[in-house]
């Protein structure tokens, strides 16, 4: 007899690969939910693992024909493709140029994708999110997927018993992408606005009792992995958080940000206030090291650029900053700007740079765009890009000390407004269309 946990986990699996023939957003929710957890790494999934099957490509073939046969039935507000969407194929395109033009990688990507193909299929994904996600309730169930998703993550992180961790951190929980603490921290810390919109959103108590400890154990699973960095990403995000606040809901959010601070400190255990005291005053020599040491390393790949301007090549960090750095031969940048531009050039650094200035902008236009709309409409939306540019804050903050120009969360983070654009349109769409239909 299988375990609960397996059963509804292969029972939610069938129902998103099977739900997304005819509902694509299914596939969506599946696809971003196993990107988190991780699924092939639980203990829930051990029971499938030898049918060999691979749960985000199922998902993703799966997503991928729902959109040709529901293509009729998908609005995409005004324009099949922005510049947003532009830029993502763009920096797609420079990246296998980047490939196919420099040295070939040594090594590092003999197990796992390199960077080239990673990115093709994050472009993928996030082209036919951008696509599918396009009304309040697929996007609103696309938050509660991140929700439902960190605090399955911060359950599992309350549970593990001290001694998993590793050098008294949090390590190898959810995906992929956060086998590390500090890539971890940073997406949990990013979760947390979302958790915020969806509380204010909720006129449910139930839902609003589930945001509440979903926000609980996501910030517990914050402090258990000891990042100094993601601590400096939740600072800036409710630097964000005050400047972004719709007027409405400013006294809600200023309330609530005094009570996550609060809440914060509470769970914050000795050895977490310990640690987080270094990012002003280091304890002793071998932090003074470690913070240099990024310094030297960051210092390295400005000078990678101005050897080669166009990028050493994607992926060849590793076997590049040997030849730099001797001592450090081998060790990764430590940041997501100096990594992108070191390798993808001066070219790449100022796509992505794009990237992040006009998914900020796209913000601020969609808060003035909605104003257009009935009242609940105009609050949902505010909402919507309140806290997916307070996300967008935290995650970019996070990338200051951590390297994740790969990494799926940056990229769907920074897409995320596209989606909150064609919903708006589609909003004003209907909205005019019921105007009409009044007038007549």
């Amino acid at each position: 007899m299988f375990p609960i946990k397996s059963l509804a986990f292969i029972s939610i699996f069938l129902i998103c690969t099977a739900g997304a023939i005819f509902l694509p957003h299914l596939g969506i929710y599946g696809y971003l939910a196993d990107y988190c957890i991780g699924t092939s790494e639980q203990w829930w999934e051990a029971p499938f693992s030898g049918l060999g099957i691979r749960y985000s490509f199922t998902l993703a073939l799966a997503t991928i024909g729902g959109f040709v046969l529901q293509r009729h039935k998908l609005r995409f507000g005004f324009s099949i493709i922005t510049i947003h969407e532009a830029l993502c194929l763009l920096f797609l395109l420079l990246m296998w140029m980047s490939y196919f033009g420099s040295n070939e990688t040594m090594g590092r990507y003999t197990t796992v994708d390199h960077p080239t193909e990673k990115f093709t299929k994050i472009v993928l994904f996030v082209l036919l999110m951008t696509h599918i996600i396009t009304d309040r309730k697929k996007l609103s169930g696309l938050l509660w997927v991140f929700i439902l998703c960190a605090l399955s993550l911060g359950l599992k992180s309350w549970e593990l018993p001290r001694r998993a961790y590793v050098s008294g951190r949090l390590e190898g929980i959810g995906g992929a992408d956060f086998a590390e603490a500090n890539f971890f921290a940073a997406f949990m810390a990013a979760m947390l606005p979302l958790i915020g919109v969806q509380l204010l959103r909720s006129k449910n108590w139930s839902l609003r009792i589930l945001c509440i400890i979903s926000a609980a154990f996501t910030a517990n699973a914050v402090v258990l992995c000891r990042s100094r960095g993601a601590l400096v990403g939740i600072v800036m995000g409710g630097m964000a958080a005050v400047v972004m606040a719709p007027k409405r809901f400013r006294k809600k959010i200023a309330i609530g940000l005094i009570l996550g601070a609060m809440g914060g400190l509470y769970v914050a255990d000795q050895q977490f206030l310990e640690r987080i005291s270094t990012i002003i005053v280091s304890e002793d020599q071998e932090r003074d090291a470690s913070a240099e040491n990024r310094f030297h390393l960051w210092a390295a790949g400005l000078q990678m650029v101005i050897d080669r301007p166009f990028g050493i090549g994607v992926g060849n960090w590793y076997q590049t900053i040997g030849s730099y750095l001797p001592e450090h031969a081998g060790l990764d940048s430590h940041n997501t700007y100096v990594k992108c531009i070191a390798e993808m050039g001066i070219l790449g650094f100022l796509i992505f740079a794009f990237m992040i200035f006009f998914s900020l902008i796209e913000i601020r236009r969609i808060n003035r765009d909605a104003d257009y709309l009935p009242l609940d409409i105009q609050n949902d939306l505010k909402l919507f890009a309140f806290g997916i540019f307070v996300s967008i804050a935290i995650i970019l903050t996070c990338g200051l000390t951590i390297t994740m120009i790969y990494t799926e969360t940056v990229w769907i983070l920074l897409i995320l407004p596209v989606c909150l654009r064609r919903t708006l349109e589609n909003a004003l769409l209907d909205h005019k269309q019921n105007i009409q239909n009044g007038e007549m």
